[in-house]
């Protein structure tokens, strides 16, 4: 059995950890590069690195976490970007509290915040973004 294979016969919402965790991964290395190394702030940072981890997450998604429902294409590809745009909408909100209020660090931040998000992106991904097509 491949890796792949391997992958694909895990329960759903481990794969949608695992793509999850790439897509997080994606989206902290970014904000790291872009503050440590190109010294931008850390909120705007924070804008690049989701349209970059977009793109990871909707892939890993659409092929792997929901790839039975056979929902790809645009119809999905809109409702996930709507999922994934008020998923970060709460992030930027949420990053902005703990950057400007609590005086967080950026990086832990980031990261609980992009944990305490997942939930609702799952939820919202499995029954609207990636549901089943209906035949006919």
């Amino acid at each position: 059995m491949t890796g792949l294979a391997r992958v694909r016969a895990l329960p759903q919402l481990l794969q949608f950890g695992l793509v999850g965790a790439a897509a997080a991964a994606t989206h902290l290395a970014c904000v790291l590069v872009l503050v440590a190394g190109a010294g931008m702030a850390p909120l705007v940072a924070n804008v690049l690195a989701f349209a970059v981890a977009f793109v990871v997450s909707y892939q890993g998604h659409a092929r792997l976490t929901f790839g039975a429902a056979q929902a790809r294409g645009w119809p999905s590809l809109w409702r996930f970007l709507a999922v994934a745009s008020t998923s970060f909408a709460v992030n930027e909100l949420l990053y902005w509290l703990a950057l400007d209020w609590l005086h967080w660090h950026y990086f832990w931040s980031q990261a609980g915040i992009l944990l305490l998000v997942a939930a609702g992106t799952f939820l919202s991904s499995k029954f609207w973004a990636f549901r089943p097509r209906l035949p006919g």
